[in-house]
């Protein structure tokens, strides 16, 4: 069943706006009686009926609501190197079907993609708008925040994860090692195209963190974050 992520309150009668409505009404070819899930981010999915589509705009009724199963039991939160080119926009498509919860575009000293203020919004509002649509693609209760873009050392002093990994192509502790099952929140380092420099890693070991192994090949920056997080997510028992 199709999925919309907008703010709504399950009461009443809910008018979809214009992106939306066209999406559904032209680019679905949904009409009065077809059915379709809403969610707000409470953690429930609300089954609602169009009820007719007038002026442009979908009207529709909840007729019922139920708990969202997908989200997983750890909260993951990926601080990715700026790459180059559009390699950061499939790493926020796949880590969001995969269940991410939050992704900081973050400026590491290899970092070539140096965007300004005014291109890091730019930048931002179309990553959000990538997220919203795998979230709603892939059935998720939530869509991942995206962060600011920051530096490495601010990322490092604001993450509150219970744990911290950094993967180094220079080797590491396996994750099988290093992942508790029952773990509630983890942190994520890749590096951008080239990696991290020695200085980061210690950054990262320093704030009590961990330096993990993907294993003995080097993955690109954009396969690294897919990788890992289909690792924890195995690991902690949330692809079963």
């Amino acid at each position: 069943m199709q999925k919309l992520f907008i703010d709504f309150e399950p009461n009443g009668q809910i008018t979809l706006n214009e992106e939306q409505s066209r999406h559904i009404a032209k680019a679905l070819r949904m009409k009065k009686g077809d059915m379709l899930t809403l969610t707000n981010g409470d953690g429930n999915d609300y089954g609602c009926q169009i009820n007719g589509i007038s002026g442009g705009l979908v009207t529709l009724s909840v007729c019922y609501k139920q708990a969202n199963n997908s989200e997983p039991s750890v909260k993951v939160t990926l601080y990715q190197g700026v790459p180059k080119a559009s390699k950061l926009e499939d790493v926020i498509q796949k880590c969001t079907e995969l269940g991410i919860a939050a992704i900081c575009p973050t400026l590491t000293h290899r970092s070539v993609s140096r965007p300004d203020e005014k291109q890091a919004k730019k930048k931002g509002e179309r990553y959000k708008k990538i997220a919203l649509e795998a979230a709603q693609q892939s059935g998720r209760g939530i869509v991942p925040e995206i962060m600011d873009m920051t530096e490495l050392k601010k990322a490092v002093e604001n993450d509150e994860s219970e744990l911290k990994i950094l993967f180094y192509e220079g080797g590491g502790e396996s994750l099988k090692s290093i992942i508790p099952q029952n773990i509630k929140s983890v942190s994520v380092y890749i590096g951008p195209e080239g990696g991290f420099e020695e200085s980061e890693v210690e950054l990262i070991k320093s704030a009590g963190g961990k330096i993990a192994s993907l294993g003995p090949r080097i993955l690109r920056t954009q396969t690294a974050p897919v990788t890992a997080l289909s690792a924890i997510m195995l690991l902690t028992g949330n692809l079963e």
